[in-house]
């Protein structure tokens, strides 16, 4: 990870669980799915995804504390504060939330779609996005 410029940076919000994630997120989408809703109390979230090779805890917590949420993921919050700040999959990918980081209005975080789109509330804006 040494030597790269393309770094985005974020993390809790008591400042204990931090992170950094190297390169271009992948697959920026909202969620509004049953997991997601209860994992941050929001009606529809947005994450990006990592290689986990790509990411790196630094803040003075260390890494977040994980719950198992399905047979395939852990959800990751902070201990301290109960931040909720993304998902830790089995396979080598760790999904963050994009408002866990500290530039969340980067364009590159911006969700491109929406998976189980049918649980979003009915008063959501259309598309991935939000209005205006």
């Amino acid at each position: 990870m040494d030597g790269h410029s393309d770094i985005r940076h974020g993390g809790c919000l008591c400042g204990a669980i931090r992170f950094e994630a190297v390169g271009q997120p992948g697959n920026p989408h909202a969620c509004s799915c049953e997991s997601c809703r209860r994992h941050t109390g929001a009606p529809s979230v947005g994450w990006v995804e990592y290689p986990s090779a790509m990411l790196r805890w630094t803040g003075p917590g260390g890494a977040p504390a994980v719950y198992r949420s399905s047979d395939y993921s852990s959800r990751a919050f902070c201990p301290h504060c109960g931040s909720s700040l993304g998902a830790i999959d089995d396979a080598p990918t760790v999904a963050l939330l994009i408002g866990a980081f500290d530039e969340h209005r980067d364009p590159a975080l911006r969700p491109d779609g929406h998976s189980f789109e049918d649980g979003r509330p009915a008063w959501w804006p259309d598309g991935a996005g939000t209005a205006g």
